[in-house]
This record gives structure tokens, C-alpha cells and sequence, in this order.
């Protein structure tokens, strides 16, 4: 075979079979696929998603894997580029830039996918109410269970709609549900989808049951967990605006995830947005002098947070909002810190809490990285973080 060839392929062909081996990667140049999965022999294969024009399959067989893990049928008479192994190896130059991450995606999309179909066939009648995990102004959050599966728990926030249209929170809810369902991150909470009667607003989300964090202060690894999902909101144009440790909540791993999202907001990138909001002792000076903000007020708040988590309480606090304010746009300079801060966790803490946000670390051209290889974070393992494999400072039992 030459380095690569277009191979056209008629309707209802199968291009690639689950089970066989292979060598070969495609880009389709014309046409759809159909890729199916049979996860048990006999069974009928579950399909899993249509490809298209500039998408690509079979890329594992890349990265040494030759057993094919998935059916793909021509939907329509399909052209492909095909490449071999050793043809990819020298037009690459080795295959160690080439991560997983393209199959991973799509794999996640995938299962995103399913669970979407899962979620949408429910109905509020389906599930038991097991117990009540907080009560507010705002309504409540039931702990509930599926009927027809009880090991399958949720958080159930209810949400009463008289109180939403008096709060003139509207707007907020739907930014927050929004948000909240296409947000597919291990470091931020699932919203899988909402219900609605006359006099309220159901919220169906993964119930962690860990515990909230303010009640377990714990350092690096629940900074980088922020970090992780600041990143990831951050890549989508949304800025979470809410952080404090009520809002971070343990999962079943003991990994933190952000809970709360009914201040966040898409605000694209390069953009700005005024609207006044978040804790006192966590906004920053911009919010506060109404110049406008963007997601560099979120690492202001990430530096209020390590302060927290290390000491017990936060940098700036005042008797009441006003005077917090006020003890806020004097700066984080006029701070003495207790010396149980290193010097390295001050000088981080100092980075993020510039007053000027254009100097605010993680705010750079470097972004999220200049945080990731601060000094403080020094042979943090941030691979073992995003794949789950580090271990936290607090299993839940």
C-alpha cells in the first residue's frame, strides 16, 4: 500500500468489523458511517454514533492496538483516506505527540450520549425520596433513589418557581441549567436533567455524598481540583463567579467538583460582564469598582480559597459586606500572612490576587499552565489527577 489511498466503500459496507485486526486509520472525505458496538457475541449491536465528512475512526490500531473495538458501516456510499501504521509512523515522526485524546473524546461523547437517552425517558414518578441533604431559602435537596434500580442514587434539587420569579432569578436558573448540562467534567457536578409541575422546578443531579469540603479543609489537591475545573469552564467561554468552599463538594472518590453554578455565566472570550455577584470575602476588586470582569476574576477567588483552605479563614472579612469591601481594594499586600503559609503558597496566593487582572496569574499568555507549574504545586501529579488514579487526602466511607 502507498503511504495513503482514497478507498470508496458502497452503502451498507462494513469498512471496519468489530473483532478483526488492523493497521489502518480513516479520514472520511465523503459521506457518513455508522459506528456500532455488540458488547456480548449474538447480541444486537448498539449503535453508537454517525461520522462524517472530516471526522476519523480506527485511529487505536495507531497506537498499536490491532483488535477493532467497534463496527463502522458505510451509511451512504462513503470515500476514505486510509493510512497504515508504519505510513502514519514516518509521516508523523513517531507516534508519541499523538495522545488518545481524539478516541477519548469520542468515546466520552458517546457515553454522554447514552446517558442522555437514559435520563430523558424518566419521569419524576421514578424515583423514591430516601432522605433530605439540605434545605434554604430557595427550596431543597432530596437525596432520591430509582425505583427500578435502587442502587442508583441522586441529588434531586427542588426549586420552588414562586420563589425564582420573586427573586427575579429566571435568568440565573436557566444560565445555571445551561451550564450545568453541558458541562462533562470530572471536577464539576452533573446536572443530568430537569423536571417541572406547577410549583416547581426539579433539578436531577449526581449526588456526591462526600461531604462538603469547608468541613475538611485540605491543601493542594483540592486547589488543583479547582484548578481543573476553572480550566475546563474557562475553555468554553464560562465564568463560575461562586467559588467558596460551601460550593465544593466531595464525590465518592474523594475528589472535589463544583456544586453550585447559579452565578456562573457564558461569556465567550475576550468579553467582559458587570453584572454585581458572588461571596463578599471572594469578589474581586473589578466587581466591586462595577469596571467590568471576565474569568481572571476567577483566580482572584482561587487565591481567596488557598488562604481559606490553609488557614481556616479568608484573607479579607470585614463585620459587614461594605467594610469587606472596603479591607478588599486596599490589597492583598496590606495582608500579613500567618506563618503557616509557606512562602510558596503566599507567593501563589499573592499571583492570583493581583489587583490589576491582566496580571493575575493564570491570566497570562500561558494560562492555567503558569498555576499548574507554580512552585506550591512542585511535583503534583496532574496526569494521576485528570485520569483519577491519585489518591485523595480523604476517602469517603
Amino acid at each position: 500500500m502507498t503511504s495513503h489511498q482514497l478507498t470508496h466503500y458502497e452503502n451498507g459496507e462494513y469498512i471496519i468489523r468489530q473483532g478483526a485486526r488492523g493497521d489502518t486509520f480513516f479520514i472520511i472525505s465523503k459521506g457518513k458511517v455508522n459506528v456500532t458496538r455488540e458488547d456480548s457475541p449474538g447480541e444486537e449491536p448498539i449503535f453508537l454514533r454517525t461520522l462524517g465528512k472530516g471526522d476519523w475512526f480506527g485511529e487505536k490500531a495507531l497506537q498499536g492496538e490491532d483488535v477493532r473495538t467497534a463496527n463502522v458501516i458505510a451509511a451512504e456510499a462513503v470515500t476514505c483516506l486510509v493510512i497504515d501504521r508504519d505510513s502514519f509512523k514516518h509521516l508523523i515522526g513517531g507516534l508519541d505527540d499523538v495522545s488518545n485524546k481524539a478516541y477519548e473524546d469520542a468515546e466520552a461523547k458517546a457515553k454522554y450520549e447514552a446517558e442522555a437517552a437514559f435520563f430523558a425517558n424518566l419521569k419524576l414518578s421514578d424515583f423514591n425520596i430516601i432522605d433530605t441533604l439540605g434545605v434554604g431559602g430557595f427550596g431543597r435537596v432530596e437525596l432520591v433513589q430509582l425505583k427500578s434500580e435502587e442502587s442508583k442514587t441522586f441529588a434531586m434539587k427542588i426549586l420552588k418557581k414562586r420563589h425564582i420569579v420573586d427573586t427575579r432569578q429566571q435568568e440565573h436558573i436557566r444560565s445555571e441549567k445551561q451550564i450545568m448540562q453541558g458541562a462533562h467534567s470530572d471536577f464539576i457536578v452533573r446536572l443530568y436533567r430537569t423536571f417541572k409541575d406547577s410549583k416547581y422546578l426539579y433539578m436531577l443531579m449526581e449526588a456526591c455524598l462526600g461531604g462538603e469540603l469547608w468541613t475538611i479543609l485540605r491543601d493542594r489537591f483540592y486547589t488543583a481540583c479547582v484548578v481543573e475545573a476553572f480550566a475546563y469552564l474557562h475553555s468554553k467561554g464560562i465564568i463560575y463567579r461562586d467559588l467558596k468552599p460551601e460550593n465544593l463538594i466531595l464525590d465518592h472518590r474523594g475528589y472535589a467538583k463544583l456544586v453550585d453554578f447559579g452565578f456562573a455565566k457564558k461569556i465567550g472570550f475576550g468579553k467582559k460582564t458587570w453584572t454585581f455577584c458572588g461571596t463578599p470575602e471572594y469578589v474581586a476588586p473589578e466587581i466591586i469598582l462595577n469596571k467590568g470582569h471576565d474569568i481572571s476574576a476567577d483566580y482572584w477567588s482561587l487565591g481567596i480559597l488557598m488562604y481559606e483552605l490553609l488557614t481556616g479563614s479568608p484573607p479579607f472579612s470585614g463585620p459587614d459586606p461594605m467594610k469587606t469591601y472596603n479591607i478588599i481594594l486596599r490589597g492583598i499586600d496590606m495582608i500579613e500572612f500567618p506563618k503557616k503559609i509557606a512562602k510558596n503558597a503566599a507567593n501563589l496566593i499573592k499571583k492570583l490576587c493581583r489587583d490589576n487582572p491582566s496580571e493575575r496569574l493564570g491570566n497570562l499568555k500561558n494560562g492555567v499552565k503558569d498555576i499548574q507549574k507554580h512552585k506550591w504545586f512542585e511535583g503534583f501529579n496532574w496526569e494521576g489527577l485528570r485520569k483519577g488514579t491519585l489518591t485523595p487526602p480523604i476517602v469517603p466511607s
